[in-house]
């Protein structure tokens, strides 16, 4: 298919669904999509620049014939003068063509086709709001893979490992950050009062801007990068470099009577003030005001956590498993028991690539921002970046025979209304789930107001691969498993007796690098009463 031709369904997917492609930063595939948006951008920019280019052209010409007269003729004896044809070529060029050169309309015309083409693109072009959540996944990716913000600015994924940058992930095409790029990025924590982030980033483009010029596109200076860093530096306690800052800023810009005035404040407080150690300089990370288990979660989505080796349990094993079901005795699925506290299997090529592809792409058309519950409403939130679709009733094939395929390996019912809809979700950039269940914890959850109860059990396959990152981590259990593509994990939320197993709150790591695309199918309580047998053990 030609670039043309899908340019034109990318514009037809637009115009008919402008909220699938809203909330960019939210989804990979519409980060993708807005690639065709900025090659439509550039061939505006070259038909602007095609015809810049004729009209300057044609002023040159303009102004090579008359410099030759002035070089030429009439350098001639006055006599040149009285010739009348070189008299009234001179008259009609002064009165005529000159007018015609310098008001012509030809720059204003050319400059206005760009801003109508740009005009009509801006439905399909990123908002504020895009700008902000990308920026605030290069920040989420900073924290919780521990990454050196040199590093990232230079376009490596590295951690600071005994004073050394150590590469966690190098990826085959990398690209680097201007200072105007870290300038915004500081700019989006600073307008949050975010002073940790403000001040890594300000540096950064403060270093990248004092060596190179100032380019129109940038939106950021080097005087609007010492300003603000200066601020974030005394907002951090750092008031001698707030200082220094501020008096370089004052080579640039002598006149401006705020700097002036932080100045005198920021020498009053070194005056009046005890002597700072540089220890107590040290930049500290804010402590999470909501999520109690963010380091361990960190950690787990840096490493495999205390994932046990089956060679070292014995009670894990893989194996391929037809779990009784005659359409599984010909081609036993691969399976791989990954924990016994939660119980949760892995199974191996659950899905083959064209079924993978075949629901991604059903499910882009209802792609929409991923919500989460909040008392008796869903809304968005920060900690859940991804979009997602349901597949619901359709002739679509692929649906139906995955569903099958869920009921032979697990023997539950997943028809609706014992389980929901296939949910499909595509992570955005720095895309991630914060610790969370999958079942409802409290009365207040719309999941206690379903006639078919709370979810039992999760199925989850990974209808993707990604470069890094992603990792599923169990957070109590001490766990976290890779994105295995077309794998599918299998674990129960609830014990026997009905009640939530603590055990499964689990998050969905940030993607480093990569489209990272999963299918949920959750099962509920009723309509499995033969299938999963309660008991008045809660350890079973």
């Amino acid at each position: 298919m030609s670039s043309y031709v899908s340019l034109l369904i990318f514009l037809y997917v637009v115009n008919i669904s402008d909220k699938s492609f809203g909330e960019m930063f939210t989804s990979v595939m519409s980060v993708k999509q807005a690639v065709f948006a900025e090659r439509q951008l550039i061939d505006y920019l070259r038909t602007y620049l095609e015809n810049e280019i004729q009209r300057l052209d044609d002023i040159k010409r303009f102004f090579s014939r008359v410099t030759s007269l002035h070089s030429g003729i009439y350098n001639e004896p006055s006599a040149t003068i009285a010739n009348p044809i070189v008299a009234f070529k001179l008259v009609k060029r002064l009165k005529s063509e000159w007018m015609n050169v310098v008001h012509s309309n030809e720059a204003e015309e050319n400059i206005d086709a760009l801003r109508e083409g740009y005009r009509r693109m801006e439905g399909s072009l990123p908002m504020l709001e895009d700008v902000q959540g990308a920026a605030q996944g290069l920040m989420r990716l900073q924290d919780v893979y521990d990454l050196h913000v040199e590093g990232l600015v230079r376009g490596h994924f590295q951690q600071i490992t005994n004073g050394d940058a150590v590469d966690i992930y190098k990826p085959p095409v990398s690209d680097t950050l201007s200072g105007d790029d870290c300038f915004l990025v500081g700019k989006v924590a600073y307008d949050l009062e975010d002073y940790y982030h403000s001040v890594q980033w300000f540096e950064e483009a403060v270093r990248l801007f004092r060596g190179t010029e100032w380019s129109p596109e940038n939106e950021g200076t080097l005087e609007d990068a010492l300003d603000h860093l200066a601020f974030s530096h005394f907002k951090t306690g750092n008031i001698s470099y707030a200082l220094s800052l501020s008096q370089e800023l004052l080579l640039h810009d002598p006149v401006n009577s705020r700097v002036h005035f932080n100045v005198e404040k920021y020498k009053k407080l070194l005056d009046d003030s005890p002597p700072v150690t540089n220890q107590s300089l040290v930049l500290k990370r804010p402590d999470s005001t909501y999520l109690r288990t963010r380091n361990v979660y960190e950690k787990l989505c840096q490493t495999k956590g205390s994932q046990p080796k089956h060679f070292e349990n014995p009670r894990l094993f893989c194996d391929f498993f037809t779990n009784g079901n005659p359409g599984l005795l010909l081609q036993p699925i691969k399976r791989e028991l990954i924990s016994l506290h939660p119980y949760l299997v892995l199974f191996h090529n659950f899905v083959t690539r064209a079924e993978a592809k075949s629901i991604r792409e059903y499910a882009v058309p209802g792609l929409r921002r991923s919500v989460v519950a909040s008392g008796v409403n869903q809304s968005t939130a920060e900690y859940r970046i991804s979009k997602s679709a349901w597949l619901k009733e359709s002739p679509h094939g692929v649906v139906g025979k995955v569903d099958r395929r869920i009921t032979m390996v697990t023997g539950l019912n997943v028809q609706p209304p014992y389980a929901e809809y296939l949910q499909v979700v595509n992570y955005g950039i720095g895309g991630h789930y914060e610790p969370h269940f999958d079942h409802a914890t409290s009365d207040s959850s719309p999941l206690y107001r379903l006639k078919t109860g709370n979810r039992v059990a999760t199925f989850m396959i990974y209808l993707s691969s990604v470069e890094a990152g992603g990792y599923t981590a169990f957070i109590y259990a001490n766990f976290s498993v890779p994105v295995v593509e077309n794998g599918a994990l299998f674990w129960w939320n609830l014990h026997r007796n009905g009640q939530g197993n603590v055990d499964t709150l689990h998050a969905g790591c940030p993607v480093i690098v990569g489209d990272k695309w999963v299918a949920n199918k959750w099962v509920h309580e009723y309509g499995q009463e033969f299938q999963h047998r309660c008991s008045l053990n809660p350890e079973e």
